[in-house]
Protein backbone atom coordinates (compact mmCIF):
# COMPACT_ATOMS: atom_id res chain seq x y z
CA UNK A 1 0.00 0.00 0.00
CA UNK A 2 2.88 2.40 0.66
CA UNK A 3 3.84 2.19 -3.04
CA UNK A 4 0.32 3.17 -4.10
CA UNK A 5 0.63 6.71 -2.74
CA UNK A 6 3.17 9.15 -4.18
CA UNK A 7 3.49 11.89 -1.54
CA UNK A 8 5.66 13.98 -3.85
CA UNK A 9 2.94 14.17 -6.47
CA UNK A 10 0.26 14.99 -3.89
CA UNK A 11 2.42 17.85 -2.63
CA UNK A 12 2.90 19.12 -6.19
CA UNK A 13 -0.83 18.93 -6.92
CA UNK A 14 -1.79 20.76 -3.72
CA UNK A 15 0.79 23.47 -4.46
CA UNK A 16 -0.63 23.94 -7.95
CA UNK A 17 -4.18 24.33 -6.66
CA UNK A 18 -3.05 26.71 -3.92
CA UNK A 19 -1.02 28.78 -6.36
CA UNK A 20 -3.86 29.08 -8.85
CA UNK A 21 -6.18 30.24 -6.05
CA UNK A 22 -3.58 32.77 -4.82
CA UNK A 23 -4.35 31.64 -1.28
CA UNK A 24 -1.77 32.66 1.36
CA UNK A 25 -1.22 29.17 2.77
CA UNK A 26 -2.42 25.58 2.67
CA UNK A 27 -1.67 22.82 5.18
CA UNK A 28 -2.73 19.25 4.41
CA UNK A 29 -2.43 15.64 5.56
CA UNK A 30 -3.41 12.22 4.21
CA UNK A 31 -3.93 9.16 6.42
CA UNK A 32 -4.28 5.60 5.12
CA UNK A 33 -4.92 2.85 7.64
CA UNK A 34 -2.96 3.76 10.75
CA UNK A 35 -0.35 5.99 9.11
CA UNK A 36 -0.12 9.57 7.87
CA UNK A 37 1.36 8.86 4.43
CA UNK A 38 1.54 12.41 3.08
CA UNK A 39 1.32 15.94 4.35
CA UNK A 40 2.94 19.30 4.55
CA UNK A 41 2.41 22.99 4.06
CA UNK A 42 2.59 25.49 1.20
CA UNK A 43 2.78 29.27 1.29
CA UNK A 44 2.89 31.62 4.25
CA UNK A 45 1.33 31.81 7.68
CA UNK A 46 1.03 35.61 7.48
CA UNK A 47 1.17 37.73 4.33
CA UNK A 48 2.47 40.75 6.27
CA UNK A 49 5.59 38.93 7.54
CA UNK A 50 5.93 36.23 4.85
CA UNK A 51 6.59 33.67 7.60
CA UNK A 52 6.65 30.26 5.87
CA UNK A 53 3.72 28.06 6.75
CA UNK A 54 4.71 24.88 8.61
CA UNK A 55 2.95 21.57 9.15
CA UNK A 56 2.72 22.33 12.89
CA UNK A 57 1.10 25.75 12.55
CA UNK A 58 -2.31 25.82 14.25
CA UNK A 59 -5.51 26.73 12.40
CA UNK A 60 -8.91 27.68 13.74
CA UNK A 61 -10.85 24.69 12.44
CA UNK A 62 -14.19 26.17 13.45
CA UNK A 63 -17.10 23.80 12.82
CA UNK A 64 -14.84 20.76 13.05
CA UNK A 65 -15.60 21.51 16.70
CA UNK A 66 -19.03 19.99 16.17
CA UNK A 67 -17.48 16.55 15.58
CA UNK A 68 -15.79 16.82 18.98
CA UNK A 69 -18.93 18.10 20.69
CA UNK A 70 -21.08 15.35 19.16
CA UNK A 71 -18.54 12.73 20.23
CA UNK A 72 -18.45 14.13 23.77
CA UNK A 73 -22.25 14.00 23.93
CA UNK A 74 -22.27 10.43 22.60
CA UNK A 75 -19.80 9.39 25.30
CA UNK A 76 -22.04 10.91 27.98
CA UNK A 77 -24.99 9.02 26.50
CA UNK A 78 -22.96 5.79 26.60
CA UNK A 79 -22.22 6.48 30.27
CA UNK A 80 -25.88 7.10 31.06
CA UNK A 81 -25.17 10.69 32.11
CA UNK A 82 -27.25 12.19 29.32
CA UNK A 83 -30.09 11.11 27.03
CA UNK A 84 -30.51 12.08 23.39
CA UNK A 85 -34.20 12.76 24.05
CA UNK A 86 -33.46 15.23 26.87
CA UNK A 87 -34.83 18.72 26.09
CA UNK A 88 -32.46 21.64 26.65
CA UNK A 89 -34.58 22.88 29.54
CA UNK A 90 -33.88 19.67 31.48
CA UNK A 91 -30.29 20.80 31.97
CA UNK A 92 -30.58 24.54 31.33
CA UNK A 93 -33.39 25.79 33.61
CA UNK A 94 -33.05 29.30 32.15
CA UNK A 95 -34.79 27.91 29.04
CA UNK A 96 -37.82 26.58 30.90
CA UNK A 97 -40.93 27.83 29.09
CA UNK A 98 -39.00 29.00 26.01
CA UNK A 99 -39.58 27.31 22.66
CA UNK A 100 -35.89 26.46 22.36
CA UNK A 101 -36.07 24.77 25.75
CA UNK A 102 -38.12 21.98 24.18
CA UNK A 103 -35.48 21.21 21.52
CA UNK A 104 -33.83 17.87 22.29
CA UNK A 105 -30.14 17.03 22.38
CA UNK A 106 -30.54 14.84 19.29
CA UNK A 107 -32.35 17.58 17.36
CA UNK A 108 -29.57 20.02 18.23
CA UNK A 109 -26.86 17.57 17.16
CA UNK A 110 -28.57 17.02 13.80
CA UNK A 111 -29.63 20.67 13.23
CA UNK A 112 -33.32 19.74 13.10
CA UNK A 113 -34.45 21.81 16.10
CA UNK A 114 -35.29 24.90 14.02
CA UNK A 115 -32.96 27.08 16.14
CA UNK A 116 -31.68 30.48 14.99
CA UNK A 117 -28.31 30.03 13.27
CA UNK A 118 -26.08 32.73 14.82
CA UNK A 119 -28.34 35.31 16.42
CA UNK A 120 -30.07 38.51 15.33
CA UNK A 121 -26.77 40.36 15.76
CA UNK A 122 -24.03 38.07 14.45
CA UNK A 123 -21.39 40.61 13.53
CA UNK A 124 -19.00 38.79 15.84
CA UNK A 125 -18.31 36.66 12.73
CA UNK A 126 -16.65 39.71 11.20
CA UNK A 127 -15.07 40.98 14.44
CA UNK A 128 -17.72 43.64 14.98
CA UNK A 129 -18.33 42.43 18.56
CA UNK A 130 -17.12 39.68 20.91
CA UNK A 131 -18.57 36.21 20.53
CA UNK A 132 -21.48 35.78 23.00
CA UNK A 133 -20.82 34.58 26.53
CA UNK A 134 -23.15 32.23 28.40
CA UNK A 135 -25.58 34.93 29.46
CA UNK A 136 -25.76 36.48 25.99
CA UNK A 137 -26.28 33.09 24.34
CA UNK A 138 -29.13 32.15 26.66
CA UNK A 139 -30.73 35.57 26.32
CA UNK A 140 -30.54 35.36 22.52
CA UNK A 141 -32.27 31.99 22.20
CA UNK A 142 -34.75 32.74 24.97
CA UNK A 143 -35.95 35.87 23.22
CA UNK A 144 -36.47 34.61 19.67
CA UNK A 145 -34.38 31.50 19.13
CA UNK A 146 -37.05 29.45 17.35
CA UNK A 147 -37.22 30.01 13.58
CA UNK A 148 -38.71 26.73 12.31
CA UNK A 149 -40.71 24.02 14.00
CA UNK A 150 -38.84 21.08 15.54
CA UNK A 151 -38.21 18.42 12.94
CA UNK A 152 -39.56 20.63 10.16
CA UNK A 153 -36.33 20.61 8.15
CA UNK A 154 -32.54 20.76 8.39
CA UNK A 155 -31.49 24.17 9.70
CA UNK A 156 -27.86 24.62 10.64
CA UNK A 157 -27.41 26.32 14.03
CA UNK A 158 -24.26 27.39 15.79
CA UNK A 159 -26.36 28.60 18.71
CA UNK A 160 -27.76 25.09 19.21
CA UNK A 161 -24.24 23.72 19.46
CA UNK A 162 -23.33 26.47 21.90
CA UNK A 163 -26.22 25.24 24.04
CA UNK A 164 -24.89 21.67 23.77
CA UNK A 165 -21.64 22.96 25.25
CA UNK A 166 -23.62 24.41 28.17
CA UNK A 167 -25.42 21.07 28.62
CA UNK A 168 -22.07 19.27 28.80
CA UNK A 169 -20.98 21.71 31.48
CA UNK A 170 -24.21 21.22 33.41
CA UNK A 171 -24.05 17.42 33.51
CA UNK A 172 -20.29 17.10 34.10
CA UNK A 173 -19.80 19.94 36.56
CA UNK A 174 -16.75 21.15 34.65
CA UNK A 175 -16.07 23.52 31.78
CA UNK A 176 -16.65 22.40 28.21
CA UNK A 177 -12.97 22.93 27.42
CA UNK A 178 -11.74 20.88 30.37
CA UNK A 179 -14.18 18.07 29.66
CA UNK A 180 -13.35 17.55 25.98
CA UNK A 181 -9.65 17.95 26.71
CA UNK A 182 -9.76 15.29 29.44
CA UNK A 183 -12.04 12.78 27.67
CA UNK A 184 -11.09 13.17 24.01
CA UNK A 185 -8.08 15.30 23.17
CA UNK A 186 -5.57 14.02 25.71
CA UNK A 187 -6.47 10.28 25.70
CA UNK A 188 -6.19 10.23 21.90
CA UNK A 189 -2.82 11.95 21.92
CA UNK A 190 -3.95 14.95 19.86
CA UNK A 191 -1.10 17.15 21.02
CA UNK A 192 -1.76 19.93 18.50
CA UNK A 193 -5.49 20.20 19.19
CA UNK A 194 -7.27 22.41 21.71
CA UNK A 195 -10.90 23.47 22.25
CA UNK A 196 -9.95 27.16 22.17
CA UNK A 197 -6.98 29.24 21.07
CA UNK A 198 -5.37 30.47 24.27
CA UNK A 199 -2.33 32.64 24.97
CA UNK A 200 0.07 29.69 25.11
CA UNK A 201 -0.96 28.51 21.62
CA UNK A 202 -1.26 31.89 19.93
CA UNK A 203 2.41 31.97 18.90
CA UNK A 204 1.90 28.89 16.71
CA UNK A 205 -1.35 30.07 15.13
CA UNK A 206 -1.62 31.17 11.53
CA UNK A 207 -2.97 34.61 10.71
CA UNK A 208 -6.34 34.65 8.99
CA UNK A 209 -6.84 36.74 5.86
CA UNK A 210 -9.72 38.43 4.07
CA UNK A 211 -10.76 37.48 0.55
CA UNK A 212 -8.61 38.85 -2.26
CA UNK A 213 -9.92 41.79 -4.22
CA UNK A 214 -11.69 41.50 -7.54
CA UNK A 215 -9.04 43.56 -9.31
CA UNK A 216 -6.01 42.54 -7.22
CA UNK A 217 -4.68 39.86 -4.90
CA UNK A 218 -4.57 42.13 -1.85
CA UNK A 219 -5.67 40.57 1.43
CA UNK A 220 -6.08 42.04 4.89
CA UNK A 221 -4.95 40.16 8.02
CA UNK A 222 -7.74 39.15 10.41
CA UNK A 223 -7.15 39.48 14.13
CA UNK A 224 -7.49 36.39 16.35
CA UNK A 225 -10.51 36.17 18.67
CA UNK A 226 -11.89 33.75 21.23
CA UNK A 227 -15.31 32.18 20.79
CA UNK A 228 -16.94 32.49 24.22
CA UNK A 229 -20.02 30.30 24.67
CA UNK A 230 -19.85 29.16 21.03
CA UNK A 231 -16.65 27.17 21.55
CA UNK A 232 -18.61 23.91 21.24
CA UNK A 233 -19.70 25.07 17.77
CA UNK A 234 -16.57 26.74 16.46
CA UNK A 235 -13.76 27.10 19.02
CA UNK A 236 -11.30 24.30 18.20
CA UNK A 237 -7.84 24.81 16.78
CA UNK A 238 -5.76 22.01 15.31
CA UNK A 239 -3.49 20.85 12.49
CA UNK A 240 -4.26 18.77 9.42
CA UNK A 241 -2.11 15.97 10.87
CA UNK A 242 -4.15 15.85 14.08
CA UNK A 243 -7.48 16.10 12.27
CA UNK A 244 -6.91 13.02 10.11
CA UNK A 245 -5.86 11.14 13.26
CA UNK A 246 -9.03 12.39 14.99
CA UNK A 247 -11.27 11.21 12.13
CA UNK A 248 -9.43 7.86 12.19
CA UNK A 249 -10.91 7.25 15.63
CA UNK A 250 -14.28 7.14 13.84
CA UNK A 251 -13.23 4.42 11.41
CA UNK A 252 -15.40 1.29 11.33
CA UNK A 253 -12.90 -1.12 12.91
CA UNK A 254 -13.24 -1.86 16.62
CA UNK A 255 -9.61 -2.39 17.62
CA UNK A 256 -6.50 -0.25 17.67
CA UNK A 257 -4.38 1.40 20.27
CA UNK A 258 -6.95 4.12 20.88
CA UNK A 259 -9.75 1.70 21.71
CA UNK A 260 -10.17 2.88 25.29
CA UNK A 261 -10.87 6.45 24.20
CA UNK A 262 -13.05 5.65 21.21
CA UNK A 263 -16.82 5.57 21.03
CA UNK A 264 -18.63 2.28 20.76
CA UNK A 265 -19.30 1.13 17.18
CA UNK A 266 -23.03 1.75 17.54
CA UNK A 267 -22.37 5.31 18.72
CA UNK A 268 -20.08 5.99 15.78
CA UNK A 269 -22.68 4.64 13.37
CA UNK A 270 -25.36 6.82 14.96
CA UNK A 271 -23.28 9.98 14.53
CA UNK A 272 -22.48 9.17 10.91
CA UNK A 273 -25.89 8.00 9.64
CA UNK A 274 -27.90 10.42 7.52
CA UNK A 275 -30.38 12.35 9.65
CA UNK A 276 -31.03 14.92 6.93
CA UNK A 277 -30.42 15.26 3.20
CA UNK A 278 -29.71 18.76 1.93
CA UNK A 279 -30.67 18.46 -1.72
CA UNK A 280 -31.13 21.90 -3.25
CA UNK A 281 -31.20 22.92 -6.94
CA UNK A 282 -27.86 23.49 -8.68
CA UNK A 283 -25.83 22.17 -5.76
CA UNK A 284 -24.09 18.94 -4.86
CA UNK A 285 -26.14 16.55 -2.74
CA UNK A 286 -25.17 16.85 0.91
CA UNK A 287 -26.25 14.99 4.01
CA UNK A 288 -25.82 15.44 7.74
CA UNK A 289 -25.84 13.05 10.65
CA UNK A 290 -25.22 14.06 14.27
CA UNK A 291 -22.22 16.39 14.15
CA UNK A 292 -20.88 14.87 10.92
CA UNK A 293 -21.46 15.76 7.28
CA UNK A 294 -21.69 12.96 4.71
CA UNK A 295 -20.98 12.84 1.00
CA UNK A 296 -19.89 10.44 -1.72
CA UNK A 297 -16.50 10.86 -3.43
CA UNK A 298 -15.32 8.40 -6.08
CA UNK A 299 -17.90 5.85 -5.00
CA UNK A 300 -16.81 6.00 -1.35
CA UNK A 301 -19.07 7.26 1.42
CA UNK A 302 -17.15 9.87 3.37
CA UNK A 303 -17.92 11.74 6.58
CA UNK A 304 -16.31 14.75 8.18
CA UNK A 305 -16.83 18.48 8.49
CA UNK A 306 -15.84 21.85 7.16
CA UNK A 307 -14.89 24.89 9.18
CA UNK A 308 -15.35 28.58 8.45
CA UNK A 309 -13.73 31.08 10.81
CA UNK A 310 -12.93 34.78 10.29
CA UNK A 311 -10.03 34.54 7.82
CA UNK A 312 -9.78 30.74 7.63
CA UNK A 313 -11.55 27.90 5.77
CA UNK A 314 -10.92 24.20 6.42
CA UNK A 315 -12.22 20.76 5.41
CA UNK A 316 -11.65 17.15 6.51
CA UNK A 317 -13.08 14.00 4.87
CA UNK A 318 -12.76 10.40 6.01
CA UNK A 319 -13.86 7.06 4.57
CA UNK A 320 -14.59 5.00 7.71
CA UNK A 321 -14.95 1.73 5.80
CA UNK A 322 -11.84 2.22 3.65
CA UNK A 323 -9.77 3.75 6.49
CA UNK A 324 -8.71 6.85 4.55
CA UNK A 325 -8.78 10.48 5.72
CA UNK A 326 -7.65 13.78 4.21
CA UNK A 327 -7.58 17.25 5.74
CA UNK A 328 -6.92 20.62 4.11
CA UNK A 329 -6.63 23.87 6.06
CA UNK A 330 -6.37 27.34 4.48
CA UNK A 331 -5.75 30.72 6.09
CA UNK A 332 -8.07 32.84 3.94
CA UNK A 333 -11.80 33.39 4.10
CA UNK A 334 -12.04 32.34 0.43
CA UNK A 335 -9.54 29.48 0.69
CA UNK A 336 -10.49 26.50 -1.53
CA UNK A 337 -10.28 23.98 1.32
CA UNK A 338 -13.27 21.93 0.21
CA UNK A 339 -12.19 21.74 -3.44
CA UNK A 340 -8.60 20.78 -2.58
CA UNK A 341 -9.67 18.23 0.04
CA UNK A 342 -12.14 16.65 -2.36
CA UNK A 343 -9.58 16.54 -5.16
CA UNK A 344 -6.93 15.18 -2.85
CA UNK A 345 -9.28 12.45 -1.67
CA UNK A 346 -10.06 11.62 -5.30
CA UNK A 347 -6.35 11.16 -6.09
CA UNK A 348 -5.78 8.99 -3.02
CA UNK A 349 -8.89 6.86 -3.59
CA UNK A 350 -7.94 6.32 -7.24
CA UNK A 351 -4.42 5.29 -6.22
CA UNK A 352 -5.72 2.85 -3.63
CA UNK A 353 -8.10 1.28 -6.11
CA UNK A 354 -4.98 -0.29 -7.61
CA UNK A 355 -4.82 -1.67 -11.14
CA UNK A 356 -4.62 -4.85 -13.15
CA UNK A 357 -2.92 -7.84 -11.58
CA UNK A 358 -0.43 -7.93 -14.47
CA UNK A 359 0.41 -4.20 -14.25
CA UNK A 360 4.10 -3.34 -14.73
CA UNK A 361 6.21 -2.84 -11.59
CA UNK A 362 6.06 0.56 -9.90
CA UNK A 363 9.63 1.39 -10.96
CA UNK A 364 8.76 0.77 -14.61
CA UNK A 365 5.64 2.93 -14.44
CA UNK A 366 7.53 5.75 -12.75
CA UNK A 367 9.82 5.99 -15.79
CA UNK A 368 6.95 7.61 -17.69
CA UNK A 369 5.87 10.20 -15.13
CA UNK A 370 6.41 13.95 -15.03
CA UNK A 371 4.77 17.36 -15.49
CA UNK A 372 4.84 18.85 -18.97
CA UNK A 373 3.74 22.24 -20.29
CA UNK A 374 3.07 24.10 -23.51
CA UNK A 375 1.18 27.21 -24.63
CA UNK A 376 -2.15 25.62 -23.75
CA UNK A 377 -1.35 24.55 -20.20
CA UNK A 378 0.07 21.63 -18.28
CA UNK A 379 -0.27 17.86 -18.38
CA UNK A 380 0.81 15.44 -15.67
CA UNK A 381 1.74 11.89 -16.49
CA UNK A 382 1.12 10.50 -13.02
CA UNK A 383 1.05 7.07 -11.44
CA UNK A 384 -1.95 6.46 -9.20
CA UNK A 385 -1.51 3.07 -7.64
CA UNK A 386 -0.53 0.69 -10.45
CA UNK A 387 -2.06 2.79 -13.23
CA UNK A 388 -0.84 5.73 -15.31
CA UNK A 389 -3.02 8.76 -15.99
CA UNK A 390 -2.87 11.97 -18.01
CA UNK A 391 -4.14 14.66 -15.63
CA UNK A 392 -4.61 18.41 -15.98
CA UNK A 393 -3.26 19.71 -12.63
CA UNK A 394 -5.21 22.96 -13.00
CA UNK A 395 -8.54 21.16 -12.62
CA UNK A 396 -9.99 21.13 -9.11
CA UNK A 397 -11.37 17.68 -9.92
CA UNK A 398 -8.18 15.90 -10.98
CA UNK A 399 -10.07 13.23 -12.92
CA UNK A 400 -12.15 15.74 -14.90
CA UNK A 401 -11.07 15.08 -18.47
CA UNK A 402 -8.28 12.76 -17.30
CA UNK A 403 -7.24 9.78 -19.40
CA UNK A 404 -5.99 6.46 -18.10
CA UNK A 405 -3.11 5.26 -20.28
CA UNK A 406 -1.25 1.99 -20.64
CA UNK A 407 2.31 1.36 -21.78
CA UNK A 408 2.42 0.10 -25.35
CA UNK A 409 6.00 -0.23 -26.46
CA UNK A 410 7.43 3.29 -26.77
CA UNK A 411 4.10 5.09 -26.45
CA UNK A 412 1.29 5.55 -23.94
CA UNK A 413 -2.08 4.47 -25.22
CA UNK A 414 -5.23 6.03 -23.70
CA UNK A 415 -8.11 3.82 -22.66
CA UNK A 416 -10.82 4.39 -25.28
CA UNK A 417 -13.60 6.78 -24.28
CA UNK A 418 -15.80 9.38 -25.97
CA UNK A 419 -14.62 12.98 -25.88
CA UNK A 420 -13.74 16.17 -27.76
CA UNK A 421 -9.97 15.92 -27.31
CA UNK A 422 -7.51 13.57 -29.04
CA UNK A 423 -9.07 10.57 -27.32
CA UNK A 424 -7.60 7.21 -28.22
CA UNK A 425 -4.57 8.76 -29.93
CA UNK A 426 -1.23 7.39 -28.69
CA UNK A 427 0.96 9.69 -26.61
CA UNK A 428 4.56 9.77 -27.80
CA UNK A 429 7.19 10.10 -25.07
CA UNK A 430 10.54 11.52 -26.20
CA UNK A 431 13.49 10.68 -23.96
CA UNK A 432 16.88 12.26 -23.37
CA UNK A 433 20.20 10.44 -23.43
CA UNK A 434 19.66 9.27 -19.84
CA UNK A 435 16.28 7.79 -20.67
CA UNK A 436 14.27 10.47 -18.87
CA UNK A 437 11.14 11.93 -20.52
CA UNK A 438 12.24 15.07 -22.41
CA UNK A 439 8.86 15.82 -24.00
CA UNK A 440 5.47 14.31 -24.71
CA UNK A 441 3.36 14.68 -27.82
CA UNK A 442 -0.40 14.66 -27.20
CA UNK A 443 -2.70 15.08 -30.18
CA UNK A 444 0.26 16.16 -32.29
CA UNK A 445 1.27 18.98 -29.91
CA UNK A 446 4.52 18.86 -27.97
CA UNK A 447 4.83 19.64 -24.26
CA UNK A 448 8.14 19.95 -22.44
CA UNK A 449 9.14 19.41 -18.81
CA UNK A 450 7.48 22.21 -16.87
CA UNK A 451 10.81 23.53 -15.50
CA UNK A 452 12.17 23.97 -19.04
CA UNK A 453 8.97 25.55 -20.30
CA UNK A 454 8.74 27.97 -17.34
CA UNK A 455 12.38 28.98 -17.77
CA UNK A 456 11.76 29.90 -21.40
CA UNK A 457 8.46 31.63 -20.59
CA UNK A 458 10.13 33.85 -18.00
CA UNK A 459 12.96 34.66 -20.37
CA UNK A 460 10.49 35.76 -23.03
CA UNK A 461 8.59 37.84 -20.49
CA UNK A 462 11.82 39.58 -19.46
CA UNK A 463 12.68 40.33 -23.10
CA UNK A 464 9.21 41.79 -23.74
CA UNK A 465 9.45 44.36 -20.95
Amino acid sequence: MSDDIDPGYLAQWVATQAGLARVPGVQYAVLVGDDVVAGGAWGVADVTTAEPLRADHLFRVASHSKTFTASAVARLVEDGTLRLDDPFATHLPELEGAAVGRVTVREALGHTGGVLRDGRDADFWQLGAPFPDRAALLASVRADGEVLGRGERFKYSNLAYGLLGLVIEAVTGTSYADHVRRTLVEPLGLRDTAPELDHDLAGRAVVGHSARGVADDGRLPVAPVTTGALAAATGFCSTAHDLVRWLATHFDDDGGRDGIARLRPESRRLLQREESVIDVPHARRRAYGLGFEAREIEGRRVVGHSGGFPGQLTRTWADPAGRVAVSVLTNAVDGPADAIATGLFTLVATALDGGAADAPPVAELDRWTGRFANLWGQTDVVRLGRRLWLVDPREADPLAGADEVTVDGAVLRPVARPGFGPVGEPVEVLRDDDGRPAAIVVGGMTSWPVEDYERERRAQLARSR
